[in-house]
């Protein structure tokens, strides 16, 4: 395990959250630099997983963001041993965050996954926002962005988790009827039933680098076929080389992608 920021500012004799480290190689500096870098490794590279307040501030113009939905919550329908106390002490109400704002100008309905709660699972409240702001921007003909970062479908909620997959997938459908486009946008990780339904329906599929994407992980697959898989299988660049992700693109070049790719599909 790697230095926590507290104990490496502790070390240093300076207030928590002047330093920081990388998960991956460690390196140890400053955490404003770090922000500025896009929580990407200056030294190694590595992408460091973003919540979904973060993300929106590296994503949209500055000020446009305008949240709804906010206040709806999980319910524990099934009486799932520890769900209650998981759901209720969380700092966030669910899993995703929805909302209006403007990329390069361009306005555009944004739902933005954050897998610090519960592994970024879909549960009945994922699925119901992210329908929500597809209505939304059918109504307002806005194109539609979904940042996903996901363990897959919530096993708390069992099979009304499940329905989310083919609830999204429909409202998505109602948005191609309407000729408005969908950008989805995979982060690390994207897995289970959510790159099993609306995650892969882009009409552009963006990925970061080396982003895992894939239904099953590489474990249970290689048990399953009984087979080594290859170098690489199931990543962002694995992918894109094999015809399921359209581009790769690094974090500081992200923006200006989304800008490029809603410039090709609309008119302001």
């Amino acid at each position: 395990m790697g230095t926590t920021t507290e104990e490496t500012s502790t070390k240093k004799g300076l207030p928590a959250g002047i330093w920081t480290n990388c998960k991956k190689c460690e390196q140890i500096f400053l955490h404003k630099d770090y922000e500025e870098n896009m929580m990407v490794c200056p030294k190694c590279g590595y992408y460091a997983r973003l919540n979904a307040r973060k993300r929106i501030e590296f994503t949209v113009d500055k000020g446009s963001f305008v949240e709804i939905d906010k206040d709806i919550k999980p319910v524990d329908f099934l009486g799932f041993p520890g769900y209650c106390d998981k759901i209720s002490k969380s700092e966030i109400n669910d899993a995703v965050v929805t909302g209006q704002a403007k990329i390069g100008g361009y306005p555009v309905m944004i739902a933005v996954m954050d897998f610090e709660f519960m592994g970024g699972s879909m549960g009945s409240v994922v699925g119901e926002k992210i329908v929500r702001a597809v209505e939304t921007a059918i109504k307002k003909k806005y194109p539609v962005i979904i940042f996903s970062a996901s363990g897959g479908a919530r096993m708390q909620e069992g099979i009304l988790s499940l329905m989310q997959m083919g609830k999204t997938s429909a409202a998505l459908a109602r948005l191609a009827d309407a000729g408005l486009p969908f950008i989805s946008v995979l982060t690390d990780p994207t897995t289970g039933g959510v790159a099993a339904s609306f995650a892969m329906l882009g009409d552009i599929n963006i990925a970061e680098p080396k982003a895992l994407i894939g239904f099953a992980g590489p474990r249970v697959i290689e048990q399953t076929i009984r087979q080594q898989l290859p170098e690489g299988f199931q990543l962002s660049e694995f992918l894109v080389k094999h015809g399921m992700v359209d581009i790769v693109a690094e974090r500081k070049d992200l923006k200006g992608t989304l800008i490029k790719t809603l410039k090709f599909f609309v008119q302001k």
